[in-house]
């Protein structure tokens, strides 16, 4: 047999005491740990980040869309009932 130690050390190299290299194993994880992407949303899925940037896109068109949608709607239900047309039922103009 060789004259390694079990840790695979030689047995003429010092070794550091296991609550040193444990600390210094934290440290070094905190400072180098790379996380991995996360969703923005719990249940999303990750995306891939070349998409990111089309996707942030494509939700700002969606959403800006649906703004729009809403204030041209709340608009012309104003004009309605200033001309006196009466809301047609389940709250959609006709």
């Amino acid at each position: 047999m060789s004259d390694e130690t079990t840790s695979g050390q030689n047995a003429g190299e010092a070794v550091l005491p296991e609550p040193v290299r444990d600390h210094i194993g934290q440290q070094l994880r905190a400072v180098y740990s790379v996380e991995p992407a996360k969703p923005r949303f719990l249940g999303d899925a990750e995306v891939p980040e070349p998409f990111g940037p089309q996707i942030e896109k494509l939700e700002t068109r969606l959403k800006t869309h649906a703004h729009g949608t809403d204030a041209v709607e709340a608009a012309l239900d104003g004009i309605l009932e200033d001309l006196g047309v009466p809301p047609a039922p389940g709250g959609e103009t006709a």
